[in-house]
């Protein structure tokens, strides 16, 4: 009786696993669901990092599209992966072994701007190569390609640089400041530092300027006449080979202003006609040229006195106003579009008898 109850016992669990195999088959669940192109997000291409002697903070735009160009309006929440390989047994063809991921919550995109993710983490060892990587979801299902990978060697960075000045000149600006001399934790540099220049528009996204050097001055000649520009230089110190983001200076703005004039016009002449005098000269060469202005001085005065404005397409003036009898000398500048404009020396003069 006991065999049978047994083997009648195993006949009925048999008969409900064979059941909830053909039941789990049947629903098309074998593996992980694909979910539509049109929740899966796109891949986030600007994820940055920037270092202190706290750690590291990744930044990064939320998404805004899915893989299909569908609008996203949340995000459920972004897997952040790290690695982590002591620098004297990195491989550089080895595959990066990135841990399990980081859950950092998501959110609503909210506001006309975009919005961005941050991550922060002061787990780092002295002398570790990391690298970081983030993945998007908008659901348990959804989750987007790899987003580009940074990477940092950590070491207790380098004090910003201090005293830093800006002067512009003629389309360029030349700034220099005064070198790091220790580390954030007080301890002296032991290593080289080099200084990354830093350039922004508004004061607020600041882009890098040349590649980072060793010289603590630095001509900037990417400008352009009359538009404020923002300066910053970071400290970058070098470990074997290495780059360590470091302490950033003060901020300083500077104008790049055009000093120089254009030349003095040439070839000035004058003859007389039945209204007056009318004045040539030769065009000026100059490419900034905004135009000219025509003096004119009776032989009994020192000093001429400007009788008219010509656009930089003419090279002609007429004088209708010249007090009659006498003899009158006529000279001739040249200005550009700067403000306030450069105004050259007066041409030599051309002389005139009524």
């Amino acid at each position: 009786m006991k065999i049978a109850f047994l083997a009648n016992r195993a006949n009925r669990i048999g008969t409900l696993l064979l059941a909830g195999t053909l039941l789990l088959g049947g629903c098309g669940y074998k593996t992980m669901p694909v979910p539509p192109e049109n929740i899966v997000p796109k891949a986030i291409d600007d994820l940055r990092y920037t270092v202190d002697e706290k750690g590291v903070t990744l930044t990064w735009s939320y998404p805004v599209e899915t893989i299909k160009g569908t609008d996203l309006t949340d995000i459920a929440s972004f897997e952040v992966y790290r690695a982590v390989t002591p620098l004297d047994s990195y491989c550089a063809t080895c595959p990066i072994p990135f841990g399990e991921p980081i859950i950092v919550p998501g959110g609503t995109m909210g506001g006309d701007g975009r919005r961005k993710g941050i991550y922060e983490s002061a787990l780092l060892r002295s002398g570790d190569k990391y690298f970081f990587k983030v993945r998007s979801r908008t659901s348990w299902w959804a989750a987007s390609a790899d987003s580009n990978i940074v990477t940092f060697v950590w070491h207790m960075p380098a004090k910003a640089p201090t005293g830093l000045q800006a002067s512009g000149g003629d389309r360029t600006v030349r700034l220099q400041w005064q070198p790091a001399a220790q580390l954030m934790d007080g301890q002296p540099l032991d290593l080289p530092v080099q200084y990354q220049v830093l350039r922004s528009l508004d004061k607020k996204s600041f882009e890098k300027v040349g590649p980072a050097g060793k010289e603590t001055r630095y001509t900037d000649a990417s400008v352009q006449n009359g538009q404020n520009y923002s300066y910053k230089i970071q400290s970058v110190l070098q470990v074997d080979g290495n780059a360590v983001d470091g302490g950033v200076s003060e901020v300083t703005t500077v104008t790049p202003v055009d000093l120089t004039p254009p030349e003095s016009p040439a070839g000035v002449t004058v003859i007389a006609t039945s209204k007056g005098f009318k004045i040539f000269w030769e065009n000026s060469t100059a490419s900034d040229l905004q135009g000219y202005h025509v003096y004119r001085r009776a032989a009994d005065q020192k000093k001429s006195v400007k009788i008219g404005d010509v656009e930089s397409i003419y090279t002609i003036y007429e004088d209708n106003n010249a007090p009659a009898g006498g003899s009158f000398y006529y000279s001739v500048t040249a200005y550009d579009n700067m403000k306030p404009a450069n105004e050259s020396k007066p041409s030599a003069e051309a002389t005139v008898r009524q």
